[in-house]
């Protein structure tokens, strides 16, 4: 793992407050431009497979069309499919009832991944706006996923204001 990597974690921990007041102050037609390129190069320096904390640790939002097309290819019905391994989360969405999600296998690949939630599909967001747009999302994702970190440490490096 390259320099800008080690011991990633602790880092993000102490630069919580300089990644806020980077996302709150960068211009961020900037940062849309650049992001592709960080998006990339953050995936080429880490391999998901030897992390999976996000899978580990918490659980993507199941949209009703994301259960339709898993209970689908599960081939159970959608209300077995909520019953055995979803709950209604404190904003009122589903998630996994366990963690590590269900569906995470020991060898950190996906049981469902060709039909996994949008969430998954999407995170972590380093390619699209929601960077800014829930930046504490941002933020908090980037104390448990090493590309988040190394995208905000990228950008702010090289588009600090």
């Amino acid at each position: 793992m390259d320099d800008l990597l080690q011991n990633w974690q602790k880092k993000s921990s102490e630069r919580q407050k300089v990644f806020k007041k980077f996302l709150n102050r960068v211009d961020k037609n900037k940062v849309l431009k650049a992001l592709p390129a960080v998006h990339d190069e953050a995936f080429r320096r880490v391999n998901c497979l030897e992390c999976a904390a996000c899978c580990k640790n918490y659980s993507p939002r199941f949209k009703t069309p994301d259960i339709k097309r898993i209970s689908r290819y599960l081939k159970m019905k959608e209300g077995d499919f909520i019953e055995k391994y979803l709950r209604i989360d404190e904003e009122g969405d589903f998630v996994a009832k366990s963690t590590p999600c269900p569906f995470l296998k020991t060898d950190n690949h996906c049981a469902i991944y060709e039909q996994r939630p949008s969430d998954c599909n999407r995170f972590p967001y380093t390619n699209e706006d929601v960077i800014f747009k829930r930046q504490n999302i941002t933020l908090k994702n980037s104390t448990f996923c090493p590309i988040v970190y190394f995208t905000l440490e990228t950008l702010a490096k090289t588009l600090a204001p």
